[in-house]
């Protein structure tokens, strides 16, 4: 194949991965890989091929169901200029009451690219347990908040194997879509040494006034203070702290 031919041909793929782009970002309700294939006259060898091309990117991701919808990094984009943020002036207040009624360590969390992003955090009374997780990179399968975004469909599965972190990790993709199937009907998550040895952490939903969930709030600590017996209990204090809140209403234009 001469160079003009290959030129045209890699000018036809990015076409096409543009038009399923905007079909994905433009559409009412999230499209299997079949229907894009049929909408814009593709193979579904050549859909998938460049549907997956865009994932990796971070551009789309599929939902539990298989579904196609926008990526973590448009998403990300929109909330920054919407912007991210707002997203944490808006739930200080929240962080805050949580830190000082338990007196535990608070932050805020969205769906990275493959992991979980912290945008903020109000520090906790105690010197034991204290860190800073703003910028961490923190995996979403040991994470009370990546459990949250993934439960809720605001981040999706790890591709490839579950990194062990301790003795405690949850690795099998099988029981972690169990422990999903758990966070959603009890409307909260929780770890116990999964992410780190001796750190609990427990985290709820942040909604769009839609329902759709863009974050999570979390409480941590050590399990010398926080434990196992007093984890439902927390959970349910989350769960009224984000309910009290009204629900954030979507911005013109957001993804």
């Amino acid at each position: 194949m001469d160079k003009s031919a290959q030129a045209i041909t890699g000018t036809q793929a990015v076409n096409r991965a543009n038009a399923l782009l905007v079909h994905i970002l433009e559409a009412e309700r999230s499209p299997i890989l079949t229907e894009l294939a049929i909408a814009h006259g593709l193979a579904k060898s050549t859909t998938s091929r460049l549907l997956g091309a865009l994932e990796r990117s971070g551009l789309v991701q599929r939902d539990r169901e298989g579904a196609f919808q926008p990526g973590s990094v448009l998403t990300k984009f929109a909330r920054t200029r919407g912007g991210e943020a707002d997203l944490a002036a808006r739930f200080r207040p929240v962080l805050q009451r949580i830190s000082n009624s338990t007196g535990e360590t608070a932050n805020l969390a969205i769906a990275g690219h493959g992991a979980v992003d912290l945008i903020d955090q109000v520090d906790g009374h105690y010197l034991l347990g204290a860190k800073n997780w703003v910028g961490t990179n923190v995996p979403l399968h040991c994470s009370a908040l990546g459990k949250v975004l993934l439960a809720f469909g605001a981040a999706t599965m790890p591709k490839g194997r579950l990194a062990r972190r301790t003795s405690a990790t949850i690795t099998s993709k099988i029981q972690l879509e169990d422990e999903l199937t758990r966070v959603k009907s009890k409307g909260f998550a929780s770890i116990y040494d999964e992410l780190e040895e001796g750190l609990v952490a427990i985290a709820v939903p942040v909604r769009e006034i839609d329902g759709t969930v863009i974050g999570a709030i979390s409480l941590s600590g050590p399990s010398t203070r926080i434990t196992r017996e007093r984890i439902d209990k927390l959970g349910a204090l989350l769960i009224a702290e984000i309910e009290a809140e009204k629900p954030i209403r979507k911005k013109e234009g957001a993804a």
